[in-house]
């Protein structure tokens, strides 16, 4: 029997107590705002609350909308487990399941991986050497003899990074690819999305009747849907898909080896279960990966969420709007070591420390008044652009093509058919990012950057109108909350912020590295285009929009997953290496 679920409810809005304001040398330039001491912007703000409709200019920041945004209801998934306790949460009014983690539970694992005797780890790249090592770790606490095993291409560079972190032929934790498959009771693919995609049908004619096939990314079944197909029905499917990269997911589990639940959040799926195993056995997964909370989603919603996710604030759209700012800075008279500040390191530094810790409000809560006139000019010029370009991404996630752009992208870094091959290019040599490298160079330790109104105003306008398009699209709190925020906050930016926007960029997974190829420049374009051009023409803040944002229910629902974040702060190093082996040797 399943253990009782206990409700778990926390409410309360954060709030910083110290106020940030923009230094008065700079207070009534025009950077990227108009001065809010100028008397255009006291007309316009006398104006916008009288004419919130049919404002003039075309501009889609003057979009008639009602101030009460109508949400659909999310999904909520629930699952029984033999072996964890399951709790109940309630985020923004709607109930949801969770099972929390923490290294106290570790004991449970030979339980919860009943008749398996060997983990195949497939692929050695962004999730492959934290899971494989975490599992191996947590494992080996509980004294259990269950063998992890990573199996690789014969003749992979990878082979030495995995014997460096010992597994080797010797112990029979390390061997090739198709002979591990074969003799894996639970097969977790790791490889790259575009490999899967090329490799289905010789993966599955590998593994044993009644194994249990686990990912860590729904990409496969995507692709699969596209085609018309589906995995084989005599082994069990199962997703665990920690919401941050793999180096974090690492990095967390050490950092909390003496502090209790430290890691990476998960969602967990089961898309097919053939002995009645498979939820007990993806949560053992997930607790054994250190996970402080494991969610429940579908393997669908999980690849929509993520790919869309890594196109958005993840990756491709934090790429876009530093460029524009930095560049808006720039020709706007401001130094450019200042400008970087004032976009990369205000995101990723502490503007992400604050929401990690605060939520969003906190982070206007902390502005003076001038800097929330500032904030509230740049979120109402940003949002409804941002959000164009966002609800035609889902629709491209969600209809297959991106998925198809990603496989064939992947086909066209190898020579075929008379043509040469195209690997993926680095951005890290413009100007923005060597002034970057400079910058970096003579940071303070523990600088988190300034607070930027204008650059934090667009900043939370991206992330608000990411939510509300996952939210329109039936997505849970716990996932739209984890794709949007936590994984950009607590995983991605902490590292963004130690090496740089560009060597993200250049250095993460294969269909993140694309996205952002494509997606960034959009994002770019549209705030150039649309938004800077709406403030430039004094265009009205748009009240309802701001209303909005101030009163909008996820603001308590990421107050609840604040009190179930890692109970650490990620520690990043200014060298931290996060590249990947084959990219390490190509330069690529």
């Amino acid at each position: 029997m399943a253990a009782a679920a206990p409700t778990y409810s926390v409410t309360g809005i954060f709030a910083l107590t110290r106020p940030c304001s923009t230094p008065s040398k700079l207070r009534n330039a025009s950077f990227g705002f108009i001065s809010s001491t100028s008397p255009s912007l006291r007309f316009l703000q006398a104006a916008a609350g009288a004419s919130r409709c049919g404002s003039p200019g075309g501009s889609s920041t003057a979009a008639c909308m009602v101030s009460a945004l109508a949400i659909s209801p999310p999904a909520s998934f629930d699952f029984e487990t033999s072996v964890f306790t399951k709790e109940k949460i309630s985020l923004a009014g709607h109930d949801e399941y969770i099972v929390r983690g923490g290294r106290n539970l570790f004991n449970l694992l030979p339980d919860a991986f009943k008749g398996i005797k060997q983990i195949g780890v497939i692929g050695w790249g962004s999730q492959g050497p934290a899971q494989a090592q975490n599992l191996r770790d947590s494992l080996a606490e509980v004294n259990s003899d269950i063998v992890v095993k990573i199996g690789l291409r014969k003749g992979s560079r990878s082979f030495a990074e995995a014997r460096a972190s010992g597994f080797t032929e010797e112990n029979g934790t390390l061997g090739d690819i198709w002979e591990t498959l074969s003799s894996s009771d639970l097969v977790l693919l790791l490889i790259s999305d575009a490999a899967q995609a090329d490799n289905y049908e010789k993966i599955f004619s590998h593994m044993k009747p009644n194994s249990i096939l686990g990912l860590s990314h729904g990409f496969l079944l995507g692709h699969l849907q596209s085609v018309g197909l589906d995995f084989p029905k005599n082994i069990s499917v199962i997703a665990v898909c920690p919401k941050g990269m793999g180096p974090s997911v690492r990095r967390l589990y050490v950092q909390g080896k003496e502090v209790n639940g430290a890691g990476i959040n998960s969602s967990f799926a089961v898309h097919q279960d053939v002995d009645g195993r498979a939820t007990d056995v993806a949560l053992g997964w997930s607790i054994a990966l250190g996970s402080p909370f494991t969610f429940a989603t579908t393997l669908e919603q999980e690849y929509k969420s993520d790919i869309f996710g890594e196109r958005g604030i993840l990756l491709g759209a934090v790429h876009g709007v530093v460029e524009s700012l930095f560049r808006r800075y720039c020709e706007n008279g401001m130094d450019e070591d200042l400008a970087y500040k004032n976009t990369v390191e205000c995101i990723t530094g502490i503007v992400s420390k604050t929401i990690s810790t605060k939520g969003m409000l906190a982070v206007y809560n902390a502005l003076s008044e001038e800097g929330k006139n500032e904030f509230k000019m740049a979120y109402s010029a940003s949002y409804y652009p941002c959000m164009d370009i966002l609800y035609e991404c889902y629709e491209d996630v969600s209809s297959g093509s991106e998925i198809r752009s990603v496989v064939l992208a992947g086909r066209r870094f190898y020579e075929k058919e008379g043509l040469p091959a195209f690997p993926m290019g680095k951005i890290d040599q413009t100007r923005m990012w060597k002034v970057g490298e400079r910058v970096r160079a003579a940071r303070p330790a523990g600088d988190l950057g300034p607070l930027y109104p204008f650059t934090a105003g667009v900043f939370i306008a991206l992330m608000m109108a990411q939510i509300e398009i996952l939210r329109k699209k039936g997505h849970s709190y716990s996932e739209i909350i984890n794709e949007s925020v936590i994984e950009a906050v607590d995983s991605l930016n902490p590292f963004m912020h130690a090496r740089g926007v560009s060597f993200m960029v250049d250095n993460c997974s294969t269909t993140a590295r694309l996205g952002s190829r494509k997606w960034a420049p959009r994002f770019d374009y549209i705030l150039t285009q649309q938004a800077l051009v709406a403030v430039d023409n004094g265009a009205p803040i748009n009240q309802d929009v701001i209303s909005n944002f101030l009163s909008d229910p996820v603001h308590s629902a990421i107050d609840i997953c604040a009190q179930l974040r890692p109970t650490v702060d990620i520690s990043v190093p200014p060298d931290a290496d996060f590249v990947r082996p084959e990219l390490r040797e190509s330069g690529n």
